[in-house]
């Protein structure tokens, strides 16, 4: 059954693609061809095509915490693009780390630039955000605010990269536990969205104990979130995710399901697996059906659901916790359970 998207998401997509637009204005020539083609907004020869981007998660966080902070949202919108352009500039780098061919039903952008200026406009997206965090300042916000915002941003890129780091050393390592995995998310997933909702009830006028609340919460809706991801990165359809369903299969990315399903397995199962995992030729169609049917047995499936599912209570009742109870607190809570229920 599909799960119906948020209302939420598309709330602000108009307003934090004009301000993207704004950043963007003016700058002109191969490179900001790239970037544009990452966003969605151009094809590789640089002629203007309707956007299917993402789902802009980590901008609507910021602007509905910003929102149920009491805040101006429009005064929100420089740092939901600095967000966006942050996430994009670690999936320009992370497709390349991964060989990833496609994102969003389109070739990525190594594969129609190559490497090398691949990791150029990535390096670009990451510089734009900074110019976009820095509009703050001519929207009136106090310099020192201002300061504090980017000190965060700063913060969580690096536990993005951390977590990046860890994640590129778990595919070689074969003894991986479930807490060597959730400590990797939180670096890679979680710091940016716990970032979003700090940046944006920052904003606003709640006090200091309910920001981190709903910066708690931000962390736990983003931990929800890449656990769905991995159900979906072997269970989902093609159809679904833009990419060759069972592909963290074919790529023997130790994801949730298959870390959990390693720490559990014994006998023969557990010596399968790791001759997979363990392995580096191409893997056979017969031998990722078996991986498949094995981590179902092994009950990883229904284990990482439940994980996602607790993830998403808890940001709940982190919501909860920041006591701003109003349109926007609840549309952080149906985010929060769709986080963890979506299948795409």
């Amino acid at each position: 059954m599909t799960v119906a998207t948020p209302a939420a998401l598309s709330r602000y997509a108009g307003a934090v693609q004009a301000e993207l637009r704004a950043v963007l204005q003016g700058l002109e020539g191969p490179l900001y061809t790239m970037v544009r083609y990452h966003l969605g907004w151009v094809d590789q020869h640089g002629r203007a095509r309707r956007s299917d981007g993402g789902k802009g998660l980590r901008s609507t966080l910021c602007l509905l915490a910003d929102e149920a902070a009491g805040g101006d949202v429009r005064l929100g919108l420089p740092a939901a693009a600095a967000l966006e352009l942050v996430h994009s500039f670690s999936l320009v780098h992370d497709d390349i780390q991964d060989r990833s061919p496609l994102r969003h039903h389109r070739p990525t952008v190594w594969t129609v630039w190559g490497e090398a200026q691949a990791i150029n406009a990535g390096a670009a997206l990451f510089a734009l955000a900074r110019l976009a965090l820095l509009r703050l300042v001519d929207a009136g916000v106090p310099l020192e605010r201002v300061t504090c915002l980017a000190r965060a941003l700063d913060e969580a890129c690096l536990r993005l990269c951390e977590g990046q780091q860890a994640d590129l050393a778990l595919e070689t390592a074969m003894e991986v536990s479930v807490e060597d995995y959730l400590a990797m998310i939180q670096g890679k997933t979680a710091a940016l969205m716990a970032a979003a909702c700090w940046m944006g009830a920052s904003l606003g006028e709640l006090e200091p104990s309910s920001v981190d609340h709903l910066s708690e919460a931000g962390r736990s809706l983003g931990l929800a979130f890449q656990v769905r991801d991995d159900v979906l990165g072997i269970w989902g359809t093609a159809a679904e995710l833009g990419k060759p369903v069972t592909e963290d299969v074919w790529e023997r990315k130790k994801s949730l399901p298959v870390v959990c399903a390693l720490q559990c397995a014994t006998g023969p199962d557990r010596e399968q697996l790791q001759r997979v995992y363990g392995g580096d030729a191409r893997l056979t169609e017969a031998e990722v059906d078996r991986v498949v049917a094995l981590l179902e047995a092994l009950g990883a499936r229904s284990y990482c659901q439940e994980t996602a599912e607790r993830y998403a209570r808890a940001a709940v009742e982190a919501i909860d916790a920041a006591r701003c109870d109003n349109h926007a607190s609840d549309q952080l809570k149906e985010l929060a359970r769709f986080a963890a229920e979506r299948d795409y």
